[in-house]
């Protein structure tokens, strides 16, 4: 009897034990994940917030555009800013540095005519050109930026007729192959919706003066292009001497970076460090539409073949004749 008794006690002590651990089992708290899996999970995420920063540097994609893209390095009191451009004036060659503007596609549908009403810039406080610096000259009055980038607004083409914007150039150059070079723009303008533009003269080397203000006649004019959007990021640049040519447009181009050891500015300075370098030592001829040059090249060159006479008359009026010579001179006035 007392045998059974404690054969009882150690079954029941069994079920007992059993039962604990099954109650346990069943409440267990799930085990906290490894401390190496978090920083796994960390490690990812600073790796990727490296990328993207990384990205963000090169990548033009996460570039945001500054205002004011267009403009060169230089201090805020070097710049003069009217309202279709800005630039920075060079007193002793009494003409701009460069000119630099935005340009959009609404902004080439014209909507005032040309005025051709020359006029000193009243914002320059030393004094722009006047009319008597090109008078019997026989230079052009030539834009830097164009009077039909500047139709969009009455204000815009009244100050592209100032002296400051103005250049002087060879009649054959100026009504020739450099407006052959402003129309190519504005059609780029058109395509990409918008553009920014940074045109002069080169003023460097030996040049001659026009004028009683001593004017500068510059050996060589530059433009420079870029267009940024989305992943589609573009320079293009090119140097033209001063004189006619029938050439393609595309014989000038060079890189941006060309121009600045040309001029020594620093275009396009509002661009990150890592994107404007890229972009600036860059030559991409095909990246860029030329139909529109191409498709009018002939009447284009047959239109500046023949130009008036810049010469004057002994009765003080302007020469009447028509001239292929490329200083823009009949044979009377050479």
């Amino acid at each position: 009897m007392r045998s059974s008794r404690i054969k009882f006690l150690l079954i029941a002590s069994c079920i007992a034990i059993i039962a604990i651990v099954i109650v346990r089992m069943t409440h267990r708290e799930e085990p906290e994940r490894p401390e190496k899996v978090v920083k796994s999970t960390t490690e990812s995420h600073s790796k990727l917030d490296h990328e993207e920063s990384k990205d963000s540097i090169v990548n033009p994609t996460l570039v945001l555009l500054p205002e004011g893209l267009e403009l060169p390095a230089c201090t805020a009191s070097q710049i003069v800013r009217h309202a279709g451009y800005s630039l920075q004036y060079d007193e002793g060659n009494e003409q701009a540095k460069w000119v630099a503007y935005q340009l959009t596609s609404a902004e080439t549908i014209k909507r005032f005519k040309r005025t051709d009403n020359f006029a000193p810039d009243p914002v320059i406080a030393t004094g722009s050109a006047t009319d008597l610096d090109y008078r019997r000259s026989g230079y052009d009055r030539g834009h830097l930026a164009p009077a039909a980038d500047m139709g969009w607004s009455s204000q815009t083409m009244i100050e592209s007729f100032y002296y400051s914007n103005m250049s002087p150039q060879i009649p054959g150059f100026n009504r020739g192959i450099w407006k052959r070079l402003e129309e190519q723009v504005r059609s780029w303008a058109v395509e990409l919706d918008t553009i920014y533009v940074v045109t002069g003269p080169v003023l460097t080397g030996k040049m001659s003066y026009i004028g009683p203000d001593h004017v500068a006649v510059p050996n060589y004019y530059y433009k420079a292009i870029l267009y940024m959007r989305g992943k589609d990021a573009r320079m293009l640049g090119f140097v033209m001497p001063n004189r006619a040519s029938r050439n393609s447009l595309d014989d000038y181009a060079v890189s941006v970076d060309s121009i600045e050891k040309l001029t020594g500015l620093d275009l396009y300075a509002g661009l990150q460090n890592a994107v404007e370098a890229s972009l600036e030592n860059t030559v991409c001829i095909a990246c860029w539409n030329w139909s529109s040059a191409r498709s009018h090249v002939r009447a284009t060159e047959q239109e500046s073949q023949s130009v008036q006479c810049s010469g004057i008359t002994r009765a003080g009026l302007r020469c009447k004749r028509m001239t292929r010579n490329a200083n823009g001179r009949c044979y009377q006035h050479q």
